[in-house]
């Protein structure tokens, strides 16, 4: 599946977006049920995840963010999937798990990267977190990266994702809704027209299969 690359943001957002932003980070929230990642469509998925808030709680303290960038790997069909051609490992077994747990797995040897499975049990299809805004628990974030101040660039990348949020390996198996893990729909939408569909990052050894859509991005400014 992915390698390590940041990317490039796109470009920012209309104000109308941004203020939607502001409203939302104070918006009584509805959590994603375990029934949300049953979906068979991990394209729809991927684009529906754009503007979702992704939170953790780990000892104790909450952190999280907006949702800005995902990559879809669609079950044994997909070249670019740990699971492609019905692979099953230790590693990658959990992907082949009902929807809505997480997959963790070590890129590198250092970098944690967080999935999210989806659809029924035995199709492993899943959806890469490769990018969050931050919005919550901002002060342990820094503390955990080690920075001074948050940038725009501190949580684009999968790597600074899990980083961002307390995560590891150890967590992988995890419920996406239970009180550690979990995403919630806070009404913001983000504009079709604000999220652009490109080729994956970092999968060029998965032949035709890298030039596939299937990464959708936007561009949220912290504030």
């Amino acid at each position: 599946m992915n390698r390590i690359s940041t990317g490039h943001p796109i470009k920012r957002l209309s104000s109308y977006v941004k203020n939607r932003i502001f409203a939302a980070k104070s918006k009584t929230a509805m959590k994603l049920t375990e029934e949300y990642f049953m979906t068979d469509d991990v394209l729809g998925i991927s684009h529906d995840l754009i503007g979702k808030f992704l939170f953790t709680k780990v000892g104790g303290q909450i952190t999280g963010g907006i949702i800005c960038e995902v990559e879809a790997y669609k079950g044994t069909t997909d070249r670019a999937s740990h699971a492609y051609g019905g692979r099953r490992t230790r590693r990658n077994e959990m992907m082949y798990h009902a929807g809505g747990v997480a997959y963790v797995y070590l890129c590198y040897g250092m970098h944690h990267l967080l999935n999210f499975v989806t659809n029924v049990d035995g199709v492993p299809d899943a959806v890469l977190i490769r990018g969050i805004v931050p919005t919550h628990g901002e002060e342990l974030m820094l503390q955990r990266t080690r920075k001074h101040k948050i940038t725009s660039d501190i949580g684009i990348g999968p790597g600074k994702v899990s980083k961002l949020l307390g995560l590891t390996v150890a967590d992988n198996g995890l419920s996406l809704c239970c009180d550690t893990l979990w995403i919630e729909d806070r009404g913001l939408i983000i504009p079709d027209n604000e999220i652009q569909r490109t080729p994956r990052i970092g999968v060029d050894y998965a032949g035709e299969d890298a030039l596939l859509p299937y990464r959708f991005v936007t561009t949220i400014q912290h504030s």
